[in-house]
């Protein structure tokens, strides 16, 4: 009886493809925000959150970020791999959407956890503001006097933030947030930053316009 052989490829290319489908999946869904529910077991109670992809590696420190919708309370987390203070403990945290103006606010590390911290302060106005941008910047002041600091994706916070939002029986914000005015403070702060020469053109181009609204304003005689 004669025996037939099949190159072992044949049977193993299936095996393959589908393997490299489902890492490839996975790469794509790591990257991108997604919702949880899940159940306290201290108390049986059920809550959802939210979470963020982690950082590139190469760029920047692992960090992500959570908004938890927890017996009707909605926080904002912070979760690190490295220190970020003492059980219990305030720090500063910064956070920039695209170009805006970066906001700084306290968060405070769980009783039991010193890389992971949370805030329930302003947490609406952080959240719509996520729904509003394209990237977000974050930056944490540790306690070893160390900055952390990730820049995470917002293209597709969106649907997990709203189902979030929706679990803690808050509706989308009808309108964005306002941008913040711009300042002396902050024109004084840039101006600073460029040349003498650079300096003297933005001044001109001040006074000019200055001159130019007196001139439009009525006259008082």
């Amino acid at each position: 009886m004669k025996q037939y052989f099949f190159p072992v490829w044949i049977f193993t290319q299936p095996i393959f493809y589908s393997l490299a489908f489902l890492c490839a999946f996975d790469a794509v869904a790591a990257n991108t925000w997604s919702y949880h529910q899940e159940n306290d077991r201290l108390n049986n109670r059920s809550y959802s959150f939210a979470e963020s992809p982690m950082p590139s590696h190469d760029l920047y420190d692992d960090i992500r970020l959570e908004v938890l919708c927890k017996d009707n309370v909605l926080q904002v987390i912070l979760n690190a791999d490295s220190l970020i203070a003492s059980q219990d403990s305030l720090f500063d945290f910064e956070y920039q959407i695209d170009k805006k103006k970066p906001v700084t606010l306290s968060m405070r590390t769980f009783k039991d956890s010193k890389r992971r911290a949370y805030t329930q302060d302003q947490t609406r106005h952080i959240v719509d503001e996520l729904l509003s941008g394209q990237t977000v910047f974050i930056r944490v002041n540790t306690l070893i006097r160390k900055v952390l600091s990730a820049g995470l994706p917002l293209e597709n916070a969106s649907e997990p933030l709203q189902k979030v939002l929706a679990d803690c029986g808050l509706s989308l914000a009808k309108n964005p947030p306002a941008e913040t005015a711009y300042s002396l403070s902050d024109f004084e702060k840039e101006l600073n930053n460029l040349s003498s020469e650079q300096q003297l053109q933005v001044l001109k181009k001040i006074k000019q316009i200055i001159m130019e609204t007196q001139k439009a304003l009525p006259s008082d005689k």
